[in-house]
């Protein structure tokens, strides 16, 4: 299920200068907003909290899992060059879940540390706020580049959706209508979080059960499909 040779280039894909600072430039400026605010203030909680959950997890990681989600494979479909790797003998389901792969180590490489790193330079991990924030991010990043992953398969413009999703859905209707939180990503892993921090300050909406089934359906579903329209794909082009 897991190609090399797709997954090398796809890193080479995402990893490429110019995608490389796009995807380097929020976890540098959350790390120096960290190390501004810490100054600032010293060590906080709840300052902890309000910059961890208002920007690290709120903005940061959905936009790096969107990035690195689309720029998985969109591209490839946008250019037409994914006609040579379908042509290859690979499973689609392999091409799906080896760019998965890439997708949520991308993610999670630039999303989860850089939350640790700003977790510990803001209070030293007090009530374990860094490692239940990093542990956020990390589960967020699989549901979010599961997701993004679909949206780079099944259109064109799949970036401006994903940002859509990211930043009008999860932060402003999620923070205005409690319905809409438990559609959220966000929302889900804050469950996790929650289970794994001393402080009452890391709460969620969703309870950790049905936070726990919802992400490993999205992820599977939006994984499964994303197969799906690859070979629906490939139908269409040798038509």
């Amino acid at each position: 299920m897991y190609d090399p040779t797709v997954a090398r280039l796809t890193y080479r894909g995402l990893l490429g200068r110019r995608r490389a600072l796009v995807l380097g430039a929020l976890p540098v400026l959350l790390i120096v907003i960290s190390a501004v605010v810490r100054a600032l203030t010293g060590a906080d909680d709840q300052v902890a909290h309000d910059v961890l959950g208002g920007f690290a997890l709120a903005t940061m990681v959905p936009i790096i899992g969107v990035i690195a989600g689309t720029g998985a494979i969109g591209p490839e479909i946008d250019d037409g060059s994914v006609v040579y790797l379908l042509a290859k003998p690979v499973k689609r389901p392999t091409i799906i879940f080896t760019k998965l792969i890439v997708a949520i180590a991308v993610t999670m490489a630039f999303s989860a540390l850089p939350t640790f790193v700003a977790g510990m330079i803001l209070n030293g991990n007090g009530q374990q706020i860094a490692v239940a924030y990093t542990v956020a991010a990390l589960v967020a990043s699989i549901a979010y580049a599961a997701l993004f992953l679909l949206l780079g398969t099944v259109s064109r413009h799949a970036v401006v959706f994903g940002l859509v999703y990211a930043l009008v859905w999860e932060a402003l209707f999620g923070s205005l209508v409690s319905g809409a939180r438990t559609l959220s990503v966000q929302q889900w892993a804050l469950a996790v979080a929650h289970k794994v921090s001393d402080s009452s300050l890391v709460t969620s909406d969703v309870k950790l059960p049905t936070a726990t089934v919802l992400l490993v359906v999205v992820t599977v579903a939006a994984t499964w499909y994303a197969g799906r329209k690859l070979r629906t794909l490939t139908l269409a082009g040798e038509e």
